[in-house]
């Protein structure tokens, strides 16, 4: 059975688990309206550093004290031939992502259809916690999150990590790089 959560909800529940934390993420672009600033800096080539966004800042910080503590945070990315504008921006950030001890893995989105991962996943975006629980979240067409449900049934957990598995073995690890001091 499926729970629909709220966006405080869900908030709350990407810090409760223990050993792992895995996300697939298979949208074009998202609109987030504390990435909007940056994204909008990058497309005019002055990327602005990620961590001076508060939002973002926190969420470095956070995957920084959960993998410290001996949990893996871990994501694959599904991108496009050439990439968005927001992809592009999502490779801008690795450097940040990475040092907080996030694994980011990609894979091109005619390879994740190849291999049969977007039909089976439904093009929706998921977090799997703990190889026990699934937080599906589905998106409009502009990126807007519509949808956020979670559930522990089996069968489905099931599923998520079959296709946890199937995006691991087709995707590459992000290039490592440092954190750019000034605007490149």
């Amino acid at each position: 059975m499926r729970e629909l959560l709220t966006g405080d909800e869900f908030a709350a529940a990407l810090w409760d688990f223990q050993r792992t934390a895995f996300r697939l993420e298979a949208q074009p672009a998202y609109h987030v309206p504390a990435e909007q600033g940056l994204l909008a800096q990058l497309r005019a080539g002055q990327p602005m550093a990620a961590d001076e966004v508060p939002e973002l800042r926190e969420w470095f910080e956070r995957v920084a004290k959960r993998t410290r503590q001996g949990a893996r945070v871990e994501r694959v990315r599904i991108h496009d031939e050439p990439p968005t504008d927001y992809q592009r921006w999502e490779r801008w950030c690795d450097p940040w992502n990475i040092r907080a001890g996030e694994v980011i893995r990609y894979l091109p989105r005619l390879r994740a259809v190849g291999v049969g991962l977007l039909s089976a996943a439904r093009s929706d975006d998921w977090w799997l916690f703990d190889d026990r629980l699934l937080i599906v979240m589905s998106f409009d067409a502009e990126g807007h999150m519509t949808r956020i449900e979670r559930t522990d049934d089996e069968a489905a957990v099931a599923e998520a990590l079959a296709w946890r598995d199937l995006a691991i073995l087709h995707s590459t690890p992000a290039e490592p790089r440092s954190v750019p001091t000034t605007r490149e």
